[in-house]
Formats: C-alpha cells, sequence, structure tokens
C-alpha cells in the first residue's frame, strides 16, 4: 500500500503530533520522491534530504516544488540534467527548530564548594532548561543517525550529565559567596547557559535558556546561617534585654507565679550590660554609648556583733527495698531509725559522697545508730 500511495501522493510535509519529536523522516516506500512534488516546510521546521548517506540539501520554512532546478546539490550528486523526469531516490528528514522547554536538571550528589564564610560546603540544586536545533546537518551527523524518530528522551540524559559536569566549575569561578547565591541565580545560570551552547555547537543543539530553581545546603550549614542571623539581630544587647523585659510584663500580670522569673531574666540582662558598660569603660558593639555613673563609697564593714548565717541542713537519701528514698533531714531520720527503714546495712548517700555506703560506715550517722542493735549472727 506504501508503494501503491506513493504513485499519487506528492506532497511530502510533516505536522507535529506530539511535543517531544525533534527529527522524524518522512516515510516513502524505497525512498522514491517524484519530480515535481510539493515539500511544505513550516514555521519552526526544516527539511533536510540525505541521498545514499550523504547530505544533499537542507531546505528552510516554505513550499518548494521538486525539480533539478531548485535541488543543486543533490542534482550535483546525482549527475541530473535539466528536465530529467525521474523520481529522486533520496531520505527527508524534517527537523524541528522550536525550543524544548520541558527538560529538568538537578544534582544527584552534591557539589563541593569552597566558600569564605564557611570553608568546604556541600551544595545541591536543581532547575530546568530550554534546548533547541540550531544546525540541522550537524544534530543528524552527530546524533541521529538513520533513527526515524528521534526524541528529546533520547538526548535528554545526555544534557542533563553535561549540566552536572559544568554546574561545579560554574559556582566556582562565578566567586559569589554562599549567602548571595540565591540573589545571582539568574547571572549564573545565563554563564551556564553560554558555557553549556559552546560545548554542544558540534551537535548543532544549543541552550538559550537556563534556570536555577533552587541552591540548598546542609542541615548544619542553615543551623549556621540562622544562628548568625539571630546574632546580627540581638547584636545590640542592652535594646535586647530591655525588649526581653518589656514582653515579660503582661505575662508577669496574666501569671504572678511565673512572670517573675520573666521580669527578673530581663532585668538581670539589663543589669548585666550596664555593669559591663560601667566598669569596661567601652559600650558593646551597637549599643548605645552610655555615661558611666559616678564611683560609690564602699559599703562600711559589718558590725562585729552581728552573727553568721546559720549551716545549712544535710539531706540525707535512703535506699529501702531498692527503692530510693528521700530527702531527709538529720530530724527526719531520726524517725526513719524509729520505724525501722534505717538500720545499720542501709545504703545512704548525701552530696559530696562518690557512691552510695552501708550507714554504719557513715560518722554522721553514728549518733542515730548507737542505739540500734547489730544484724542478727547465722542461727544454726
Amino acid at each position: 500500500m506504501d508503494r501503491i500511495r506513493g504513485e499519487f501522493i506528492d506532497i511530502v510535509e510533516w505536522t507535529d503530533d506530539g511535543r517531544d519529536t525533534i527529527v522524524w523522516r518522512f516515510p516513502r516506500h524505497g525512498n522514491e520522491i517524484k519530480m515535481g512534488a510539493r515539500l511544505v516546510v513550516r514555521e519552526s521546521q526544516v527539511a533536510v534530504f540525505v541521498n545514499e548517506g550523504r547530505l544533499a540539501d537542507v531546505y528552510q520554512p516554505g513550499t518548494y516544488t521538486l525539480t533539478t532546478q531548485n535541488m543543486p546539490v543533490l542534482s550535483t550528486l546525482k549527475g541530473w540534467k535539466h528536465g530529467f523526469e525521474s523520481p529522486f531516490k533520496a531520505e527527508v528528514y524534517f527537523v524541528t527548530t522550536r525550543q524544548f522547554t520541558d527538560f529538568k536538571w538537578g544534582t544527584q550528589n552534591p557539589v563541593i564548594l569552597r566558600d569564605a564564610d564557611f570553608g568546604m560546603v556541600r551544595v545541591r540544586a536543581f532547575g530546568t532548561f530550554a534546548a533547541k536545533v540550531v544546525e540541522a546537518a550537524a544534530l543528524l551527523r552527530e546524533l541521529v543517525g538513520t533513527d526515524p524518530q528521534f526524541r528529546t528522551e533520547e538526548v535528554g540524559e545526555h544534557l542533563r550529565q553535561l549540566i552536572v559536569s559544568k554546574l561545579g566549575s560554574a559556582l566556582g569561578s562565578s566567586g559569589v559567596p554562599l549567602l548571595d547565591l540565591a540573589a545571582r541565580q539568574d547571572g549564573i545560570g545565563q554563564q551556564l547557559a553560554e558555557a553549556l551552547t559552546l560545548e554542544l555547537s558540534s551537535t548543532g543543539i544549543a541552550i538559550p535558556r537556563f534556570y536555577i530553581e533552587n541552591i540548598s545546603v546542609p542541615p548544619e550549614i542553615e543551623a549556621a546561617i540562622d544562628t548568625r542571623s539571630r546574632m546580627t539581630i540581638t547584636g545590640n544587647l542592652d535594646d535586647y534585654a530591655k525588649l526581653q523585659a518589656a514582653d515579660a510584663l503582661p505575662i508577669a500580670a496574666a501569671n504572678p507565679g511565673t512572670g517573675g522569673d520573666a521580669v527578673g531574666l530581663g532585668v538581670g540582662m539589663a543589669l548585666g550590660g550596664r555593669i559591663v558598660q560601667s566598669t569596661s569603660g567601652a559600650a558593646a558593639p551597637g549599643a548605645p554609648v552610655t555615661q558611666a555613673a559616678p564611683a560609690q563609697p564602699a559599703p562600711a564593714p559589718a558590725p562585729a556583733d552581728v552573727p553568721p548565717p546559720l549551716p545549712t541542713a544535710s539531706r540525707w537519701f535512703l535506699a529501702v527495698d531498692g527503692r530510693q528514698q528521700g530527702p531527709y533531714d538529720e530530724s527526719a531520720l531520726a524517725g526513719q531509725v524509729a520505724a525501722g527503714s534505717l538500720t545499720r546495712t542501709t545504703l545512704v548517700w548525701r552530696s559530696g559522697q562518690s557512691a552510695w555506703q552501708p550507714a554504719d560506715q557513715v560518722p554522721e550517722l553514728a549518733p542515730l545508730l548507737a542505739d540500734v542493735p547489730p544484724p542478727l549472727p547465722p542461727q544454726g
């Protein structure tokens, strides 16, 4: 049927039904195209004639009547004379020259960069790019060959690998600090588009658009950036302390039990900042310069008849039946002795001891255990 249909069909054209075909070969039985056939090349297309494996002619958008007069290269190859009424024995490839904008790229493995602020940094990036055929003959020679239908998926992986190989050098040579990469993504994308177009010039493909949608860093770098931001925001510690104290006032009014702690914390930080200023004579960076208060006379010594503060009572813990009980002061321990919970073999501990000890080995408890009998000897 293809052979019979070829005797009557004299229009050579292609309408793209999909959005992913780059090259399409016109099907004709025996590759015979009649003399006088009409070739229709639409916008965003070029037609390439290939005769016996050699590229013969390239036609730009327009309508052509195929004769030896408008096929000078093919006529030279075949040695035809003007008016020779023989069918053309040639293959016709239609090549799409529009932009293919649905290519996506991403770094499967992180790219290592050297940054002035953070040192060695691992970054990942992803985005999209557009590809376009700018030289159909080079594309057929280098990539398509005799493929009757060349799609974007056949060249997409090659382009993505090339992008990843160029991304590290583009980011490293840009000299842009890590914190400024987001603001310079457009410029880096344009630089990559030019580098990729130069690299692909031998295949007839250009990269007119290259977009970087996101550049991400490891979580530890994000945490460092957040810490630096908080330090910048709270650079004036005096104002920060005042703000904390002002924010704590409504909390103190609503929660008398906890508000005092918040107010105390804010006031304490403010007083600490004032003390540092008064003792050092210089304000912290970013803090307003305040006049140091005049030196106050030293307080008079306390009278000799004032007694010293009372000693702090020891707090004891007991191990009873494998469970910790306490804390008890010495008066409470006497009650534990009377109840039988504290014996000579009971393990006890207080602050300052390195480990639990039996009660009869602690000198401080000897008075309490004086009337407590020792354990009974083993019965025969």
